[in-house]
């Protein structure tokens, strides 16, 4: 059985507060793009995990632990050989490893014939990471909560986005990031409920889109000024970043113009993606 597993960007990402439970409340509408990891799998006596970066080849990995999260809850015996491809850079603020979690517990449920039911796929997936529940069904969303309470949105008219992967790592990438807002940075959700109500009419106000994190990004990773100005030279009209980063994404008007731009940062020494906006329910496909 085969499946993808399909990146996301944030279209706005907002944060409200830290909760009691030391999380963060966050409003953030999220998109799903054709970029995607692959996902292959088979009966096994046990759960087995193999991927093209071995350093992911473990029981850390989200496509495991949804794996045996299932394995758990519906009491199954066996167990699945789960094979990862990955297309998508990982530690960019894509959801690469949330998807793969997600593609992991729809794909299963089918394999296994455990059939368990929608509510039951989306209490594992909450309890796996708060990008999970999204990439059960992809598309366009608003989430609120931690990330994980998901209202679909009307679908966006297909649009290209460059997305272009610094070479930048730090520890603890995350939390560093929630750690360097202040309570200034906290917001009450507005812009993404305007972001949100807009999409609903058929409309994409690109002035909307926006990240908290970019208040802190260019302090978090060294180097990152360089590569938006980088996009700034290749013709990208904006900048934004996804998730807690250091990915960065831009809208291109047409597909010849998104070319152009990729292959400008190519040649600039980046890793550029050329990617388009899905519709949902791309990952409940798999087969």
């Amino acid at each position: 059985m085969r499946a993808a597993a399909y990146a996301k960007i944030n279209l706005s990402l907002e944060v409200l507060g830290r909760r009691a439970d030391g999380y963060h409340t966050v409003h953030t509408v999220l998109q799903t793009v054709d970029l995607s990891d692959r996902l292959t799998f088979a009966p096994a006596a046990e759960i087995r995990m193999e991927c093209s970066e071995p350093s992911l080849a473990n029981r850390e990995n989200l496509a495991w632990r949804a794996a045996a999260a299932l394995k758990e809850a519906a009491g199954y015996d066996g167990g699945a050989l789960i094979r990862v491809d990955k297309g998508i850079p990982e530690a960019m603020g894509l959801g690469g490893g949330s998807s793969d979690a997600a593609a992991a517990l729809v794909a299963l449920n089918r394999l296994w014939g455990v059939d368990a039911p929608p509510a039951t796929l989306e209490e594992l997936a909450r309890r796996l990471g708060s990008d999970v529940p999204f990439f059960l069904r992809g598309g366009t969303a608003l989430a609120t909560g931690r990330g994980d309470v998901i209202e679909a949105l009307r679908p966006l008219t297909p649009r290209w986005i460059v997305l272009v992967c610094p070479d930048i790592r730090i520890a603890g990438k995350t939390l560093r990031l929630y750690s360097m807002l202040s309570p200034d940075s906290y917001t009450g959700g507005r812009v993404t409920r305007a972001l949100s109500e807009a999409i609903n009419r058929g409309c994409f106000p690109t002035e909307l889109l926006y990240n908290v994190f970019e208040e802190v990004a260019l302090d978090a990773f060294p180097g990152l000024a360089a590569v938006m100005e980088d996009m700034e030279e290749a013709g990208a009209e904006f900048t934004r970043l996804s998730g807690a980063g250091p990915a960065l994404y831009t809208v291109a008007s047409s597909r010849q113009t998104g070319e152009r731009i990729q292959r400008a940062m190519a040649q600039r020494g980046h890793r550029a993606f050329l990617a388009r906006t899905m519709g949902a329910s791309g990952l409940m496909g798999g087969a």
